[in-house]
């Protein structure tokens, strides 16, 4: 193969549609693949869109030229195929390009029990390998077998969380046309208390009402709007391979995901005391604090799956949250899934009469930005300048654990990060208040931008 170093990120494969990820390109992955995770069989699903079926069945031909066997599960979200590999105790591939547009598709792998694989971990010698050429299987060729992983995936997800019990919620749910439209009905649509409220269930991979990106509030809007005009308890919006779930109160009102976090973990603790949980260094400083009060001990991480899933492993952590609202969990093979964080906010507000603007105003605290991103072509000279601009102040901490953060003495903090795959920073910002929010949002951006 040619070079494949514009598709092979830092944690999966993702790329256009045919242009720099086809089914060539697919097979030799797939038999890459093969050759470095090992095993007896690999589990595959797929996303729904219009190219992931074509790429799904030549990535199995590559996995099966070297004597593996294939599980092909079809149509499923990401943490569907992540139970499969937990479940099966088998390395995955999914293929999905999450919430990026049409033109795009990606695979994001794992191995046996869901555990993640990064460039250091496996990437970058499937990639070598795939550009190289596997060398010929001397064997008889691997079989594939169609395998229906939804029902227990769901009867799984129903285990962890028992919403049996709860009040009769009325629920919205937008998804955005992506896979929550399949998984959505399995998990909450039958024989729970639930009265679900679907917008653009229809799977479609060309997004024709919204992109599959909730973390955008603009694709929000649609949600806000059926919420309030339904009289919704809540509403729920998954992106597009549905690992991961935004939540809206009953005012149509986004919670942060770092509520949902806090919210998460301290249902975690109450289940068992003591735990660790995981968050990365961009969620809100209330989470930390709340996992104290809960008598819990919160571990701080840098930015990415790969880091919370090494670090539960290495903690024993029981949750980990970021926020992007990928939650993470150590009862489904630590890995994320939006739907069990919904499940989580559903009982919570199922057991008790107040709104959900009430519950998860007890675990907002402080004012935050959102990420703000910036082009820039010197990112390591501009966070220099903005390290040399608030270091050395009286009673300002400073660490790079990933990316700069700087902590103020009034407790307000940011952090700038570079993007991985693209010329950006990213800044993050949280103080007490509003006004102080934007005050330092505009004076790092000062430096960022001039």
């Amino acid at each position: 193969m040619a070079d494949l170093g514009s598709i092979f990120k830092a944690y999966d494969v993702r790329g256009v549609i045919p242009d720099t990820l086809n089914a060539d390109v697919a097979r030799a992955i797939g038999a890459a693949f093969a050759r470095v995770v090992g095993g007896a069989a690999v589990v595959v699903a797929h996303d729904m869109r219009p190219s992931s079926p074509e790429l799904t069945a030549a990535f199995a031909e590559g996995v099966t030229s070297q004597g593996v066997d294939v599980v092909h599960a079809g149509l499923g979200s990401t943490d569907l195929l992540y139970y499969g590999s937990g479940h099966l105790d088998l390395p995955g591939a999914m293929f999905t390009a999450s919430h990026n547009p049409a033109q795009y598709n990606g695979i994001k792998m794992c191995r046996s029990g869901a555990a993640p694989i990064s460039g250091e971990t496996g990437l970058d010698e499937i990639r070598r390998l795939a550009e190289e050429g596997v060398p010929a299987f001397d064997g008889p060729a691997g079989t594939v077998t169609e395998r229906d992983l939804l029902p227990g995936y769901a009867e799984h997800l129903r285990g962890l969380v028992d919403l049996s019990g709860i009040r009769p919620l009325k629920v919205a749910v937008d998804a955005g046309n992506g896979m929550g439209g399949h998984t959505v009905p399995a998990v909450l649509g039958q024989g729970l208390p639930l009265d679900i409220v679907p917008l653009y269930f229809e799977l479609d991979g060309t997004f024709p009402n919204h992109p599959a990106n909730p973390l955008d509030p603009a694709n929000l809007v649609d949600l806000q709007a059926k919420v309030r005009e339904s009289g919704a308890d809540l509403g729920l919006a998954f992106d597009g391979d549905a690992d991961r779930c935004f939540v809206v109160d009953e005012r149509g009102e986004a919670v942060p995901p770092s509520a949902v976090t806090a919210l998460v973990a301290a249902q975690e603790l109450e289940r068992e005391p003591g735990a660790t949980v995981i968050h990365n260094l961009i969620t809100s400083a209330a989470v930390p604090e709340i996992v104290r009060e809960r008598g819990g001990v919160p571990v701080r991480t840098r930015v990415g799956h790969s880091f919370i899933k090494a670090t539960m492993a290495e903690t024993g952590a029981i949750f980990g949250g970021e926020h992007s609202a990928h939650y993470y969990f150590r009862d489904f093979w630590r890995a994320d899934t939006g739907m069990l964080a919904a499940m989580h906010v559903l009982r919570v507000l199922g057991a008790q009469e107040r709104p959900l603007s009430e519950i998860t105003a007890e675990y907002s605290r402080y004012a935050a930005s959102g990420e703000i991103n910036s082009t820039v072509t010197d990112a390591g000279a501009r966070m220099a300048q903005v390290r040399e601009a608030f270091a050395g102040g009286d009673g300002v901490t400073v660490d790079e654990l990933d990316g700069l953060s700087v902590t103020l003495p009034d407790g307000s903090w940011f952090n700038l990060r570079a993007s991985n795959t693209e010329p950006l920073l990213r800044l993050n910002v949280e103080a007490p208040d509003d006004v102080t929010v934007a005050k330092l949002r505009d004076e790092v951006l000062g430096i960022v931008r001039a």
